[in-house]
């Protein structure tokens, strides 16, 4: 493994951390959050436009850079750097790589190069609290029940006139309420043979309602969305594997998250430190007393260290080798207990402005706290890494 960036990688850090601080700053950010979007639409249509985000991890014939996992984690670490509110995640992490690896050539030669361009947002619809599930980074339903279990309530599809139907609601969706296209993970096939395939909606589609929902993490934009009997396209056909493909994003998911919590962490702290530099008590800097140098330090080891690991999740994801398939949770659950430290740390060094709501750091802290809410907890992400490593399996079993 050579784990020095390339020219180009360093390239693509550089330019867009230049672009987001010029974007992206504190009131930038508060006004994005604010609109019925969630997010900064002349600013998504920069990144798509002049530096090709979402196409960072697709191949050239469909539009892309032809990248890997780790552009495509870097960039993301550069936006957690800034919380900036982009369906950036939705998008390109979730949705573009399902349309790659299950979708016809038609569908493939229709969306993608759309997403590469920013002309066209997705998301992915998985019915209730299970995205974590459903990515195999908690747990891995083989049967799909998180989707409803071919009972009533998640999502089912039904064969109609001319196509297929969709019935059902998802109530926590990234990006649900404002994505043009939502790849809906849907039960077909009844109790008895019922399993799991992915289907494409319009956001305009007959049937459908959504709308945006009120968040912890006002940076990453939720929505609710209802389906009744929504007209639906089936994504590639139905001998297709939505739940292997899910489990396989789950790795390059993980790797991008764990990136974007990384560069969260590591602005937050950097923002610490020159405050306790600038703050004084007792007629010195706060940041001079022995207690604080040491929080602060073994804050800074632990984001260093989840650095490395969300770096090399996101090689893992790009070139597998054996071994590795447990990079990602564990890259990510390390990201989250990182993130976690350094902006409780911000909070509590800030002393009184920090608990404020005009200050900053509680994006931070609320970022950690959601993230950790919608693909953890951290104990889970570790347990099941252990369980597909067989790490607390005996010899012979």
């Amino acid at each position: 493994m050579d784990a020095r960036f390339t020219d180009e990688q360093d390239e693509i850090r550089r330019t867009l951390r230049d672009l987001l601080d010029k974007r992206c700053g504190p009131q930038e950010l508060r006004a994005a959050v604010d609109t019925p979007a969630g997010h900064d639409r002349a600013l998504w249509t920069a990144l798509a436009g002049h530096l090709g985000l979402p196409g960072l991890a697709l191949p050239e014939a469909c539009g892309g850079a032809g990248g890997t996992v780790t552009e495509l984690a870097l960039a993301c670490e550069e936006t957690g750097r800034a919380l900036a509110p982009t369906p950036l995640l939705a998008t390109a992490v979730l949705a573009a790589p399902l349309l790659l690896a299950l979708g016809t050539g038609a569908q493939r030669a229709g969306l993608l190069p759309r997403i590469a361009s920013g002309g066209l947002t997705a998301a992915l619809a998985v019915p209730g609290p299970a995205l974590a599930t459903a990515l195999a980074l908690t747990g891995h339903d083989r049967r799909g029940q998180w989707a409803g279990g071919g009972r009533a309530g998640g999502v089912q599809a039904r064969r109609a006139e001319g196509g297929w139907q969709v019935y059902g609601q998802v109530d926590q969706m990234l990006d649900g309420h404002s994505a043009e296209l939502l790849l809906v993970a849907a039960h077909t096939g009844g109790f008895a043979r019922s399993r799991v395939l992915l289907f494409l909606v319009r956001g305009d589609a007959p049937g459908l309602t959504r709308a945006r929902q009120t968040a912890l993490d006002a940076t990453r934009p939720q929505g609710w969305v209802q389906l009744r009997d929504t007209p639906a396209e089936l994504l590639g056909d139905e001998a297709a594997d939505a739940l292997a493909a899910l489990a396989r994003l789950g790795d390059t998911a993980a790797a991008c998250l764990a990136a974007e919590a990384v560069g969260a962490a590591a602005r937050v702290l950097e923002r610490t430190v020159e405050y306790v530099g600038q703050r004084e008590q007792f007629g010195r800097p706060v940041g001079s007393f022995q207690a604080v140098k040491h929080r602060l330090a073994d804050a800074y080891v632990q984001v260093q260290a989840a650095r490395s690991a969300a770096y090399y999740a996101a090689w893992a994801a790009a070139a597998p080798a054996p071994g590795a398939e447990t990079a990602g949770a564990l890259a990510l659950a390390q990201a989250l207990e990182a993130l976690r430290r350094a902006a409780a740390e911000g909070v509590q060094l800030h002393g009184g402005i920090g608990f404020t709501w005009e200050h900053e750091a509680h994006l931070y802290f609320k970022r950690a706290a959601g993230d950790e809410l919608l693909f953890g907890p951290v104990h889970r992400l570790r347990a099941r890494a252990a369980d597909a490593a067989h790490v607390f399996e005996e010899a012979g079993t």
